[in-house]
C-alpha cells in the first residue's frame, strides 16, 4: 500500500513541514520505501519531483523538504509497491493534460482485477493506479463538456470512485490546480489550519513549528493525508466512502457513498514476487 499527502490553500504556501513528516514514513518509520513523488502547482504550471528511491534516504527528497516552494495546491505520494516494478515510470503522482490544464493524480490501494476502457490516455508504467487515472481522464474527456463546472464534474468523479472502490481499495487525490478532489475507501484524514494559528509537532520526526509566526490572519491551509502527520492537533478522519472537493483551503462540496469494506492492509494481496527495483543509472559523467 502507499500513503498520500495533499494541500489546498487560499494563498501560496510551502509544504516543507508536512512533507518532512511524510518522507520519514518512506523507509524509516514506515514501509513505503519504493519511491516517492510530489507535484506543486504554480499558476498553470506544475513543478514535479519523482524518485524511485526511499524518501527517507533520498537526497532529492531531502532537498525538496528544505525548498520553500509556494503553492496553493500540492499532491504527494510515497509508494509501497504491490503492482508494477520499482521504477521512475511507476512513481506517483501522475500527470496528464486536459482542456489546457495539468491534472495530477495519486492513489493508495489495490484493484487486482481492474481493466480500463480504451481511450487516448494510456499508462506509461505498469501500475493499476496509472491505469485508473487514464480511465478517469478518458471518461471525463469523452463524456463531459470542456466548460463543466467543478461541482458538476465531481458528480462523475464520485461515480467513478465508487465503482473503483467496489472492486478494491481506492483512496485518491486528484487536482487540476484550481480544485482538489479527495476520496476515502479505507483511510484518509484532514486538518484545516486558520487563525488563530498555533504550534504543531510531527509524529515521525522531532520537528515542530509555530504556524502563528509563518502565517497571516487571512490564511487558510488544509492538509489531507492517509494518516495524521502531527500528534498535537485534532484531525478529521474520513469515513469509508466519504469524499470532499477542496478549493482555496475550504471544502466546497462533500458527501458519502456506499462502498464495501475490503480487507485490512495486512490482509491485502501480497506484492507480486516478480517486482524488481530499477537498476541505478550509469554513474559515468559526460
Amino acid at each position: 500500500m502507499c500513503e498520500l499527502l495533499g494541500m489546498s490553500a487560499n494563498t501560496p504556501t510551502d509544504l516543507c513541514f508536512s512533507f518532512t513528516g511524510l518522507t520519514r514514513r518512506g523507509g524509516e518509520t514506515g514501509p513505503h520505501k519504493d519511491g516517492w513523488g510530489v507535484a506543486f502547482y504554480e499558476g498553470k504550471g506544475v513543478r514535479m519531483f519523482h524518485d524511485p528511491e526511499p524518501s527517507a534516504t533520498s537526497p532529492i527528497a531531502d532537498f525538496v523538504s528544505t525548498l520553500p516552494i509556494k503553492s496553493k495546491t500540492a499532491i504527494c505520494h510515497i509508494r509501497q509497491a504491490n503492482v508494477g516494478n520499482i521504477t521512475l515510470a511507476n512513481t506517483h503522482p501522475f500527470a496528464r493534460e486536459l482542456w489546457g490544464e495539468y491534472w495530477v493524480f495519486a492513489h493508495n490501494g489495490q484493484l487486482p482485477s481492474f481493466s480500463a476502457v480504451k481511450g487516448m490516455y494510456e499508462p506509461v508504467g505498469d501500475t493499476d493506479s496509472e491505469e485508473m487515472f487514464c480511465d478517469i481522464m478518458n471518461h471525463v474527456r469523452q463524456h463531459l463538456p470542456r466548460d463543466t463546472s467543478p461541482l458538476k464534474l465531481v458528480e462523475s468523479l464520485v461515480s467513478l470512485a465508487q465503482a473503483y472502490a467496489k472492486q478494491g481499495v481506492f483512496n485518491c487525490l486528484l487536482g487540476n490546480g484550481d480544485w482538489l478532489f479527495t476520496f476515502c475507501s479505507t483511510k484518509l484524514a484532514s486538518i484545516t489550519r486558520r487563525a488563530p494559528f498555533g504550534p504543531a509537532c510531527l509524529k515521525d520526526v522531532e520537528v515542530a513549528i509555530d504556524f502563528a509566526a509563518e502565517t497571516t490572519p487571512k490564511d487558510v491551509v488544509s492538509i489531507i493525508a492517509t494518516e495524521p502527520l502531527t500528534n498535537d492537533e485534532q484531525w478529521d478522519v474520513y469515513e469509508r466512502g466519504e469524499w470532499k472537493l477542496w478549493q482555496d483551503g475550504e471544502v466546497i462540496a462533500a458527501g458519502k457513498v456506499d462502498v464495501p469494506e475490503h480487507k485490512k492492509e495486512s490482509e491485502m494481496v501480497s506484492p507480486d514476487p516478480d517486482i524488481e527495483r530499477e537498476p541505478p543509472a550509469d554513474e559515468n559523467q559526460g
